[in-house]
């Protein structure tokens, strides 16, 4: 789902108020506490990373969840341990309505693919 803008508020105010924007919004949080990432857009959606480079994390509100593209999650979480009970893709985490955010791995996660990102390891896909 595209939701539009040139830049991360006018995404932010085009999304509709409602729990995707709820949960979107705790997982842009938890990537936004990490100073090294700048927030962009990239491909019609919120984008983290390094201006330079291909982004770290890219983040959306789809239709019946909110997604979290990762490049390759193996790469970060080889046995799945810290995202065990997510609907998970190859490189993509859907969190659903239900999903409470804080009760999910999901922090751990995005900290261990900061470090990895940081030190130059390969997360992509």
């Amino acid at each position: 789902m595209i939701h539009g803008g040139k830049n991360p508020q006018d995404f932010l105010e085009n999304l509709k108020n409602d729990w995707r924007k709820e949960k979107l919004s705790q997982v842009r949080e938890l990537i936004l506490c990490h100073s090294q990432l700048t927030e962009g857009m990239n491909y019609g959606m919120l984008s983290y990373g390094n201006p330079s480079d291909e982004p770290l994390f890219h983040l959306n509100a789809q239709k019946n969840y909110v997604s979290l593209y990762v490049g390759d999650i193996s790469k970060i979480d080889p046995d799945q341990s810290i995202l065990k009970g997510l609907n998970l893709g190859k490189g993509c985490i859907r969190l659903t309505k239900t999903k409470n955010i804080p009760d999910t791995g999901l922090e751990e996660f995005i900290q261990k693919a900061v470090d990895l990102w940081l030190e130059g390891k390969d997360t992509s896909c």
